[in-house]
């Protein structure tokens, strides 16, 4: 018998301020811009997880309002559950792995981001229930 498949889960965050735009993350590691997140820690809850990980990245201190989507890198098996989020404190900086924090519009953020991070974004900005996809890493992947 094969042993069983193990998948990674991730969080995201949409921060979304009162002119429509969203925060974006540029990675240290490879220039990507993409929504401020990481992998859970093991015995990490999941909003803790993610207030975690927003901080470090941008400084800021946030409050989970709505999940808005769960994203699967197929080849990866990593699991990304993304919220919609509003800022209760901090100051913008940058951490280890983050090279630049920036406000974007929707068209900015199609415009910088592969379509697999954009999405998480653009589907935060539409209230509804959460969006379910699929995707390579880059692209997503059409539901059969």
């Amino acid at each position: 018998m094969s042993p069983a498949p193990r998948h990674s889960v991730s969080v995201g965050a949409a921060i979304v301020n009162s002119a429509g735009q969203v925060l974006a993350i540029q990675r240290r590691d490879n220039a990507h811009w993409e929504l401020p997140g990481g992998v859970l820690e093991l015995n990490e809850d999941i909003h803790h997880g993610l207030r975690r990980e927003v901080h470090e990245e941008t400084g800021y201190l946030v409050e989970p309002e709505a999940l808005t989507g769960v994203y699967k890198n197929m080849p990866l098996g990593v699991v990304a559950l993304v919220f919609r989020c509003h800022i209760v404190g901090g100051t913008p900086s940058t951490g280890d792995e983050t090279a630049a924090i920036r406000w974007m519009t929707p068209t900015e953020v199609e415009q910088h981001m592969d379509q697999a991070y954009a999405v998480r974004l653009l589907d935060a900005l539409h209230d509804g229930p959460p969006a379910i996809r699929s995707h390579d890493g880059r692209a997503l992947i059409a539901a059969v």
